[in-house]
């Protein structure tokens, strides 16, 4: 359960935080609602989130979707930059997994400084990871209620 719940803060992320989301069948969670509630809270307390949603091109990394009123929306990344670096380690033949090894590891001290290609221009852009607020954590447990819990959403 908690490695279904892992995979689901991983894809919600893209909605509230700095995740990916790819698209596929994810198998139901066989955990209680109230149980899935509680961990998901645990996970996401103090993590750190981008804002930001990533597609995997040939080759490189392309960003898919910018959450509004994120760290990645305040530095001004837009669909369809193209990542470049991040943090002097270069993404141009990345994978969405090198992308959150990168995030991951930015953690402590929450700074970015990327390098994007914006319709051929290459850009700096500096950004802060944040914590999740409140609203989002309760955004991606709604969701995962939603999802897996049908019959409990919205309900504990």
């Amino acid at each position: 359960m908690v490695h279904r719940i892992s995979r689901l803060v991983f894809m919600v992320a893209s909605i509230a935080a700095a995740s990916f989301a790819f698209a596929g069948d994810e198998p139901k969670c066989n955990g209680a609602a109230r149980e899935c509630d509680q961990q998901i809270r645990q996970m996401l307390s103090g993590r750190r989130f981008f804002g930001a949603t990533v597609d995997n091109r040939n080759p490189g990394l392309y960003v898919k979707s910018v959450i509004p009123n994120s760290p990645a929306a305040r530095a001004d990344l837009r669909p369809g930059d193209r990542l470049i670096a991040i943090n002097g380690k270069s993404l141009t033949h990345a994978s969405g997994r090198e992308f959150k090894q990168v995030i991951a590891e930015a953690r402590e001290t929450g700074k970015l400084w990327i390098i994007i290609s914006r319709r051929n221009v290459f850009m700096k852009l500096d950004a802060k990871l944040e914590p999740y607020t409140k609203e989002q954590i309760q955004k991606i447990i709604g969701v995962h209620l939603s999802q897996t819990h049908p019959t409990t959403a919205g309900g504990h």
